[in-house]
C-alpha cells in the first residue's frame, strides 16, 4: 500500500536553473493572456535557488529580451556590459593575442553581459513566485514515476532524515509523489532523472554520446587597479597539451570582481591528468599571476558541462514530458555560451505545453511534439547547427588544428554557408582512458596557498552543507571494481579527475580500498561520467545538500 502524499498539478518543472524557470515564467504569462487557471510546481535540489548553480557567465540576452522586456526596469542582476573582448593562444611564458578582424562574428561578446547566473536565476525565481508558481527549494527529485503505459506522469522526491545506514531517524519524513498532465525535465547536464528517463525509454538509441567538459570557477577580488570592468578574456593552450582540449575565461564585473575559469574536455587520455591541478597550474602563468598578485580568492566551484552538441541530444519529447535547456545539452560550445538557448528552450516547452492543455485533442500519447518543431524552427537551432562539428574536430585534429577547421567552418556559416556534413562523436568520454602502463605520468608542483590551492582548502570556499550521516549518494554498481580494475588498470583516476577529493584510495598493510567522502561532493557528475566502467551512479543527496554558491 502507498501511503506517500500526492500532490497534482498541471505541469511540473525538475530545476530551477534559467531554463526550468523561463518555463514556468512562460506558462504564467500564457495562461494569463488566456484566461486559463494552470498550476505549475517547481522543484530544486538546492537549498534555495541558485545555490547549485555555476557558469562563467557572459550572457547573450536574447531570451531575457523575449522573456522579460522590461528586465532593466525590473531590476535583472545584468549590471556589466561587455567593453573588450580578446582571445589569446598560451604557450608557457608567453600569449600570443588574435585580432578580433579574425575571430568569427559568433564568437563576439558584443551587446552580452558578464553576470552571475546563480543571481539571475534567484531572480528569475521571484518573478516565477509573483505569477503564482509554487517553488520548492531544497526538494530533490529521487525517480521518475511511469504508468503503466510509460508515459512519465511526474517524480518521487528523495526521503528527509536517513542515517548513513539507510535507517529512518526520528526527523524522518518520506518523500511525496508530485504527478503532472506534462513534466518539464530541467536539471542541468548529466542529470540523475535525465539519464534514468532516457534509460527507461531508450531516448538515446538514434544519438551520439553525449560528450562533456569540466568547467572550474574562482572568484577573485581584484586589488582597484587591475579591475577592468566589462573585459573578457578567453585563451587556448597551455598548460593543455595539444590532444586535451579546453581552455580558459575570465571576466572582470562587479566591485572589482574578476571570474576565473577554466574548462577541461573529459575526454582526455592521459589517467595521470587532473583537471583540478591544470587549472591551478593555469593560474602560474604570468599574465593570470599578474593580475591575480595581491588579490583575493573568495569562492571556487566546479561543475560538468554538456559539449555534444545537436548530434549528441537524446530524443527530446517523450510521454509525459520534454527535456530543456543542459538537460538536453544545448551549449554553444566555442562561444561557451548555453543560458541563452537554455532561456529560449524553456518559452519553446511553454508554448508547447500550454497549447497541450488548453487543446488535449491535438495531443496524441501525451507527447509534445509540437516543442521539436519549435526547436527546428528557431534560432537555437540555427545558433547550434553552425557549431555542430567544431568538438568532433578538436577530437580529430587537436586543439590548434581543430579549431582553425572550425574556425573555417563557423565564418562560413557566418555567410549562411553551413556544410552539408555532420560530424560524429565514436566514444563516451569514460571510453578514452589509455592503460596506466602507456602514459606519461604528470608531476603537478605543490600548491603554494598564494595563486594555486588544494582540493579541500578550495572547496572550503563552496560553503558545503551536508550531513554526514546521511545515505551515501555515490553508489557504487559494483564494490570490487574500483579495486579489480580501475586501481591496475588507470591508477585509480577518480582520485584525479574528482574536483572536490571525494575519492581516495587508502592503503592499510595489504589492504586496499576506495573511501568515498561523500561530504566533499559539490554535484559536478564528473564521476558519473568519466568512470571507465560506468560503476559510479550520482544520485541526489537529501535535499538541500550540496555547495551554496554565492556569486556563481
Amino acid at each position: 500500500m502507498n501511503d506517500r502524499d500526492v500532490m497534482e498539478y498541471d505541469v511540473l518543472i525538475v530545476g530551477g536553473g534559467p531554463s526550468g524557470l523561463s518555463a514556468a515564467i512562460k506558462i504564467k504569462q500564457l495562461a494569463k493572456s488566456e484566461k486559463k487557471d494552470i498550476s505549475v510546481c517547481l522543484v530544486e535540489k538546492g537549498v534555495e535557488v541558485g545555490s547549485h548553480i555555476l557558469s562563467g557567465a557572459v550572457i547573450d540576452p536574447i531570451a531575457l529580451n523575449e522573456l522579460i522586456p522590461d528586465w532593466k526596469e525590473k531590476g535583472a542582476p545584468l549590471n556589466t556590459k561587455v567593453s573588450e573582448d580578446n582571445f589569446s593562444l598560451f604557450s608557457e611564458k608567453n600569449n600570443l593575442s588574435i585580432p578580433q578582424i579574425l575571430m568569427p562574428p559568433l564568437m563576439s561578446n558584443k551587446n552580452n553581459y558578464i553576470i552571475s547566473l546563480g543571481d539571475l536565476s534567484n531572480w528569475l525565481s521571484k518573478e516565477a513566485e509573483s505569477l503564482g508558481v509554487e517553488i520548492y527549494p531544497g526538494f530533490s527529485a529521487q525517480e521518475p514515476l511511469f504508468n503503466d503505459q510509460n508515459e512519465l506522469i511526474g517524480i518521487l522526491t528523495g526521503d528527509m532524515g536517513r542515517d548513513a545506514s539507510e535507517n529512518e531517524t526520528n526527523n524522518f519524513v518520506p518523500g511525496i509523489e508530485i504527478h503532472a498532465k506534462y513534466s518539464l525535465i530541467a536539471e542541468g547536464a548529466r542529470g540523475s532523472i535525465t539519464k534514468l528517463i532516457e534509460q527507461k525509454l531508450s531516448l538515446r538509441k538514434n544519438s551520439d554520446p553525449q560528450k562533456y567538459g569540466l568547467g572550474f570557477k574562482e572568484i577573485w577580488r581584484l586589488k582597484k587597479e587591475k579591475h577592468k570592468p566589462g573585459l573578457v578574456e578567453h585563451s587556448l593552450g597551455w598548460p593543455l597539451k595539444d590532444n586535451t582540449g579546453g581552455g580558459s575565461f575570465t571576466y572582470h564585473y562587479g566591485e572589482d570582481l574578476v571570474s576565473l575559469g577554466f574548462v577541461v574536455h573529459l575526454d582526455y587520455s592521459n589517467p595521470y591528468l587532473s583537471p583540478f591541478d591544470e587549472f591551478q597550474k593555469f593560474k602560474t602563468h604570468p599574465k593570470i599571476k599578474k593580475l591575480l598578485t595581491g588579490a583575493e580568492r573568495i569562492s571556487y566551484g566546479a561543475r560538468a558541462l554538456n559539449e555534444g552538441g545537436i548530434q549528441s541530444w537524446a530524443s527530446l519529447v517523450f510521454p509525459g514530458g520534454i527535456f530543456l535547456g543542459c538537460s538536453a545539452g544545448m551549449v554553444n560550445v566555442p562561444r561557451i555560451k548555453g543560458t541563452h538557448n537554455a532561456m529560449k528552450s524553456g518559452i519553446l516547452a511553454a508554448e508547447a505545453t500550454v497549447d497541450a492543455i488548453i487543446n488535449p485533442a491535438k495531443i496524441q500519447n501525451r507527447r509534445l511534439t509540437a516543442y521539436n518543431e519549435k526547436i527546428k524552427g528557431s534560432w537555437i537551432w540555427t545558433d547550434l547547427y553552425a557549431v555542430r562539428n567544431i568538438k568532433p574536430l578538436i577530437t580529430k585534429f587537436g586543439t590548434r588544428l581543430g579549431m582553425l577547421f572550425g574556425g573555417i567552418e563557423m565564418w562560413l556559416a557566418s555567410f549562411k554557408l553551413n556544410l552539408p556534413w555532420t560530424l560524429h562523436h565514436k566514444k563516451g568520454d569514460h571510453e578514452t582512458l589509455m592503460d596506466i602502463n602507456k602514459a606519461k605520468p604528470i608531476q603537478y608542483p605543490k600548491p603554494d596557498g598564494i595563486y594555486t590551492f588544494d582540493k579541500l582548502n578550495s572547496i572550503s570556499l563552496s560553503n558545503i552543507g551536508h550531513d554526514a550521516n546521511q545515505p551515501c549518494h555515490l553508489k557504487l554498481n559494483n564494490q570490487e571494481i574500483p579495486i579489480s580494475y580501475n586501481y591496475p588498470k588507470y591508477n585509480s583516476p577518480e582520485q584525479r579527475y574528482c574536483p572536490a577529493g571525494v575519492y581516495e584510495i587508502v592503503k592499510e598493510g595489504d589492504s586496499i580500498k576506495l573511501q568515498i567522502n561523500s561530504q566533499n561532493c559539490i554535484h559536478c557528475k564528473t564521476c558519473d561520467i568519466k568512470d571507465p566502467k560506468q560503476n559510479i551512479n550520482w544520485v541526489p543527496p537529501e535535499g538541500g545538500s550540496g555547495p551554496i554558491y554565492s556569486k556563481m
